[in-house]
């Protein structure tokens, strides 16, 4: 039996990939497993900021196009990228456990934390949300549009003469590239894009066999956060025009929810949190949205 996993061809997305198919490797001997590299729009066209060459699906919809075709038997990417709703005939399987789901500054030599950064220091990101919350804290700093791969966007605080740049910490260790990081940014400075740090296993909906044969690799830790944090996603029909993030903490069989959402200028900023039962994780992800878009249009 061979099964096709098909992924976007960054380093860090084969990076993710080739660590899943080990994982399945390991316990499905058997089973030959072959990795397709499919190029989706957000991967072709570079030259642009992410929310002006289209909405939703920007590194995913290629991918999922295959997978409804019987192209690929898996599709693998990271959760943040994956719109609030999945095609007609597609499903998550089990969510392996989540990376570091925090931002962190990767800082130009002689600075250590966000405290060191001077006034007017410039730092690179192409994420609203990312920018917005910086400058709520630091309404000091000059934010410089960036796009690029982990090494790219490393490499511009050189090129383009920048004091640093915004990444996650998830894709910096899972690439081997942990010891650029200066800072990792508290969620109270810095709530994460929903799911960051986790991997979304995406299957047809009537493939029980590849469904079993991925489901060792759960876990339910992780399936509620990201069950929660995606029910905000939903709740707010979140995009990449706005800023917008959800992190959940999980502490003594309760939930904790904490969302950002925003207008696309960062006039407006609203940021609340909630509290429930894991059990309810979707329904409280819906239920922050909800307050906070009452809050927000009452603007």
């Amino acid at each position: 039996m061979k099964i096709v996993v098909g992924t976007r061809g960054s380093k860090l997305a084969l990076v993710q990939t080739n660590w899943v198919v080990d994982q399945l490797k390991k316990a499905n001997p058997e089973i030959e497993f072959e990795v397709k590299i499919i190029k989706t729009k957000g991967d072709l066209v570079t030259h642009l900021p992410l929310h002006k060459i289209g909405d939703k699906g920007l590194f995913t919809k290629e991918i999922e196009q295959q997978l409804l075709d019987k192209e690929i038997d898996l599709a693998i990417h990271s959760m943040k990228d994956m719109p609030s709703s999945l095609p007609e005939g597609l499903k998550f399987a089990s969510i392996p456990k989540r990376e570091d789901p925090r931002d962190v500054l990767v800082l130009k030599e002689g600075y250590n934390d966000i405290s060191d950064l001077p006034k007017g220091a410039k730092i690179g990101t192409g994420s609203k949300r990312r920018t917005y919350q910086l400058l709520k804290y630091r309404p000091d700093l000059e934010i410089v549009p960036i796009r690029g791969n982990i090494d790219t966007r490393i490499r511009k605080i050189e090129d383009e003469n920048l004091d640093g740049i915004v990444l996650a910490a998830a894709g910096l260790n899972r690439a081997g590239l942990n010891h650029h990081i200066s800072y990792h940014l508290p969620v109270d400075i810095m709530i994460p894009a929903p799911a960051q740090g986790a991997l979304a296993l995406e299957i047809r909906e009537d493939d029980s066999n590849m469904e079993e044969i991925i489901s060792h690799i759960k876990d339910e830790m992780t399936e509620i956060q990201v069950a929660a944090e995606r029910g905000f996603l939903r709740g707010v029909n979140g995009s990449c025009h706005i800023p917008m993030g959800a992190y959940c903490e999980i502490k003594d069989n309760k939930l904790n929810l904490s969302g950002l959402y925003g207008d696309e200028e960062g006039n407006k900023l609203i940021i609340k949190s909630i509290t429930g039962a894991i059990e309810e994780a979707e329904k409280i992800g819906f239920e922050l949205a909800k307050n906070i878009l009452k809050e927000y249009n009452s603007l």
